[in-house]
């Protein structure tokens, strides 16, 4: 018998992979969208398919379709009530960085599930998708770009949240991602900068690892892999805070409190 969710499937794989396109892009409000039959040929489904799903998104205001000139972004696109939501998280981390551990943590609940949907429900594209933004980030990594590798690191992991095929499960990833891509861009720096090279390999191999699970359609190695990763960087991420707090207090002690190095002795005794 034939799935009655099946339609409903469709049209929402549609309306992800559009947003995913606007948001590739960078489109802004009031920037006009390629012609149906171009997003087609991009998207690799029928018109029928993109005009349901431009029609879909225009009835939640996120697109305006204008008879006769073609379709524009909508100010409030992309759940962007997502975003202003998490704003106030924004200030928090700003002011406070140990805020970065309930967003691994956040990160952790909603990565898990996206690497196991991923994992089950990647297209070929997706999955170049994937190996196209890990290739970049190695590459910013190599050259030593850390703004730009965070940037592609963040990216790697929403092309792993849209290969989950769940809009909801994009829509939050992204919003997470837009308002905390600055804790990214720190974890990394303190990771790459601050820490012994063994670490850095190991991120490396597991951002490969997590990849490859995806590609090989496992998804209980995929979730494994994901929750290692995330745990890899808050356990590193916990020592090196530990050791910068102990210097800063080192450095507060008044200089008769400071004991005096000891004096060189030989080394046979």
């Amino acid at each position: 018998t034939l799935n009655p969710r099946a339609p409903m499937r469709l049209a929402d794989h549609v309306v992800e992979k559009l947003l995913a396109l606007v948001q590739d892009r960078g489109l802004q409000p009031g920037q006009k969208l390629p012609a149906e039959r171009q997003l087609a040929e991009e998207l690799g489904v029928s018109r029928t398919s993109v005009r349901e799903a431009i029609q879909k998104l225009t009835s939640q205001g996120v697109l305006s379709a204008r008879r006769g000139d073609g379709t524009y972004l909508q100010s409030r696109a992309t759940a962007e009530w997502l975003q202003e939501g998490m704003q106030p998280l924004a200030g928090l981390i700003d002011a406070d960085p140990h805020y970065r551990y309930d967003v691994l943590e956040a990160r952790q609940a909603l990565e898990s599930s996206a690497a196991w949907l991923a994992a089950q429900r990647a297209t070929a594209q997706d999955k170049a998708r994937i190996q196209h933004c890990f290739e970049v980030m190695l590459d910013h990594q190599q050259n030593g770009h850390a703004e730009l590798a965070a940037r592609a690191d963040a990216q790697f992991h929403l092309a792993i949240a849209e290969a989950s095929h769940n809009l909801v499960l994009v829509q939050v990833t992204h919003s997470l991602f837009t308002t905390v891509l600055s804790t990214v861009a720190r974890n990394r720096h303190d990771m790459f900068h601050l820490s012994a090279p063994v670490t850095v390999q190991a991120l490396t191999e597991q951002h490969q690892a997590l990849m490859q699970a995806i590609l090989d359609g496992d998804p209980q190695r995929a979730r494994q892999c994901i929750d290692e990763h995330l745990e890899h960087v808050r356990v590193t991420i916990q020592r090196l805070d530990e050791d910068r707090a102990r210097q800063e207090r080192s450095t507060r002690l008044p200089p008769d409190l400071v004991p005096p190095l000891l004096p060189e002795t030989s080394p046979h005794t």
